[in-house]
């Protein structure tokens, strides 16, 4: 029973992960752009001279959007990612109970049933049956 609502789960963060990662991400670009233009570009009659068409707008932003994202998410990789990785693993309750299970089986609190449970749950992790 527990392994039909793991499933559920994986199925909705995948469907969470597909949306904001990249359909949204896409939708929001493209909205972004259509309303930058609108504001900058098409009501000013100087700059509308210069850049006349919103696919020229549109080409000059993404040229100059895709290497300053690249640049952010280096620097966040380097420096922020480390930091959530730390509050994540903290906050694992999965990381907490096997670490739990080692200790016991080093100093003998540890049942037999708790050590099979303990095996049963790596090989599942090991075969991707989460």
């Amino acid at each position: 029973m527990i392994f039909g609502k793991i499933k559920t789960r994986v199925l909705w963060l995948d469907g969470r992960i597909g949306h904001t990662t990249y359909l949204m991400f896409f939708l929001t670009f493209v909205n972004f752009i259509i309303i930058s233009f609108n504001f900058l570009i098409e009501d000013e009659a100087m700059l509308h001279d210069i850049i006349p068409s919103m696919w020229i707008f549109a080409i000059i932003f993404i040229v100059a959007y895709i290497p300053i994202s690249i640049l952010i998410g280096r620097w966040h990789r380097y420096t922020q990612l480390s930091a959530e990785y730390v509050i994540l693993h903290e906050e694992n309750p999965i990381l907490a109970n096997m670490i739990r299970t080692l200790l016991d089986v080093q100093t003998g609190v540890a049942t037999k049933e708790e050590i099979d449970e303990f095996r049963k749950t790596m090989t599942d992790i090991e075969n991707n049956k989460s």
